[in-house]
C-alpha cells in the first residue's frame, strides 16, 4: 500500500529543494496551478510540474503541520509555522484555505546569521543593534528582509556583548546559539500561547535584550514600550513602509486619549527605525535592500511628540548624514553609484523618483549608471 503523506512529504521536499537551488525566496502552492517559486522578485512556475490537485496540497499539509497548530488551522482557516529539512534549509510556512481546498506559501530562511556588510545594510545598524536600552524597530513591507535584518542583529550582540537575550517569535526562523551572551528562544503556539503573555514572562527572566517577532496588539506595544522605559532594550518590526507611518502605526494602536501619552513615552524610548525595501540588482539576479535609517535626535523626538510635527521626519532624515540617517532615496543613490541596482530599478523603488533624479544628476549619475545585465 502506497504510503500517502510519505510520498507527499518527498514531492514537497523536491520542490522547495529546487526552489533553494534555484535562488528562489518563496515557493506557491495551490490546486488548480502548478507548483510557482519566486526568485529576484519574480513569481514563475516551475518547470515539468502538473497542476496541483486538492489531495496533493492537503497531503502535503497533512505532512508536515505541527500538531500543535492543527486545532488552530481547522478552526482559524490559516496558520504560521516552521519548517525544516535536515542537513538542507528551513522555511516559515503559511497554510491556509481558498476556495474549499488548502494553499500553503514557503519562505526560505537563513540557517545562520549574515554580517550587516554581507546584507548591503549601513554601519549604523550595527550601532543601533549595541544600544542598551531603548525600543529599535525594523520595518518594511512583507518579504523585505525585516526577519534577516534582526537575526544579524541579534548575532552581533551575541557576538559583543555579555547579555541575557530573550527572543519571542511566530514561528522561530533563525536559530541562534550562545556566543558572548545567553540567548533563549520562545516560539508563540509552541512555549507560550501569545506574545502579550511572553512579554510579560520575558520581564520575570532578567532579560538584558528582548526581541518581539512582531507587534501585532495595543498589548504587546504597551509591554515593549514600558520595557524599552525599564532599562532593557527591546528590538521589534512592524508593515510599515517609512519612519514617519512607523510612528503613526504605533500610537494609533491606542484610542486617543492614551494617543498624547504613547507619543510621550515613544519619544523618551526609540532610539531608531530601519525601514526596508528590496531591488533588483544590477545583475539581473538577486535583489538588495534599500535602507532608510531614521535614529531619534531631538529634532525627530519633538516630531513624534507633535502631531503637527509629524511631516517634518522626512527632511530630518535627509540632513541627518550626521547621525548615520538616510532616506530611501539618498540609499538608492549610493547603491547607483556602487553599481548594486542600474536607474531603473531605483525609479520604481523611489519614494519621490523625480526628487531621485534631480539627486543622481547633481552626482553626474543618471548618465553614467550601469544598464541592467540581460
Amino acid at each position: 500500500m502506497v504510503d500517502a503523506p510519505l510520498v507527499a512529504n518527498k514531492r514537497l521536499d523536491g520542490l522547495l529543494r529546487e526552489m533553494v537551488e534555484a535562488g528562489g525566496s518563496d515557493l506557491h502552492l495551490k490546486v488548480g496551478s502548478p507548483p510557482r517559486m519566486r526568485c529576484n522578485g519574480v513569481l514563475q512556475p516551475i518547470e515539468r510540474q502538473d497542476m496541483l490537485k486538492p489531495a496533493d496540497t492537503s497531503e502535503m499539509c497533512a505532512s508536515i503541520t505541527p500538531p500543535h497548530v492543527l486545532d488552530r488551522f481547522e478552526n482559524g482557516g490559516d496558520v504560521d509555522f516552521a519548517y525544516g529539512i535536515a542537513g538542507f534549509g528551513r522555511f516559515r510556512v503559511n497554510a491556509f484555505r481558498q476556495r474549499g481546498s488548502v494553499a500553503m506559501v514557503f519562505r526560505a530562511v537563513r540557517t545562520n546569521s549574515a554580517g550587516f556588510a554581507e546584507l548591503g545594510l549601513p554601519e549604523v545598524v550595527g550601532r543601533l543593534a549595541l544600544e542598551h536600552r531603548g525600543l529599535v524597530l525594523v520595518t518594511g513591507p512583507t518579504g523585505s528582509g525585516k526577519t534577516t535584518t534582526l537575526a544579524a542583529m541579534i548575532d552581533h550582540i551575541n557576538e559583543s556583548r555579555p547579555c541575557n537575550i530573550i527572543t519571542i517569535e511566530d514561528p522561530i526562523e533563525v536559530l541562534h546559539s550562545d556566543k558572548l551572551a545567553a540567548l533563549s528562544q520562545r516560539e508563540v503556539g509552541i512555549d507560550v500561547p501569545d506574545f502579550a503573555t511572553a512579554m510579560r514572562g520575558a520581564m520575570r527572566q532578567d532579560p538584558d535584550v528582548i526581541l518581539v517577532g512582531e507587534m501585532r496588539d495595543e498589548e504587546t506595544v504597551s509591554a515593549a514600550l514600558a520595557a524599552a522605559e525599564t532599562g532593557h532594550l527591546v528590538l521589534s518590526t512592524l508593515h510599515t513602509i517609512d519612519a514617519m507611518e512607523t510612528v503613526t502605526r504605533i500610537v494609533d494602536f491606542f484610542p486617543p486619549y492614551q494617543q498624547h501619552q504613547v507619543r510621550t513615552s515613544l519619544a523618551g524610548v526609540l532610539r531608531g527605525t530601519i525601514c526596508q525595501r528590496l531591488v533588483s540588482g544590477s545583475d539581473g539576479t538577486s535583489r538588495v535592500p534599500a535602507v532608510e535609517v531614521m535614529i531619534a535626535n531631538g529634532r525627530i523626538q519633538q516630531c513624534i511628540v507633535d502631531p503637527d510635527k509629524g511631516g517634518e521626519i522626512h527632511e530630518i532624515i535627509a540632513d541627518g548624514e550626521y547621525y548615520g540617517m538616510q532616506t530611501f532615496d539618498q540609499s538608492l543613490v549610493q547603491l547607483i553609484a556602487n553599481e548594486s541596482i542600474d536607474v531603473r530599478s531605483a525609479m520604481s523603488a523611489a519614494t519621490k523618483p523625480q526628487d531621485l533624479k534631480i539627486m543622481l544628476q547633481q552626482r553626474g549619475l543618471l548618465a553614467t549608471a550601469r544598464p541592467r545585465a540581460v
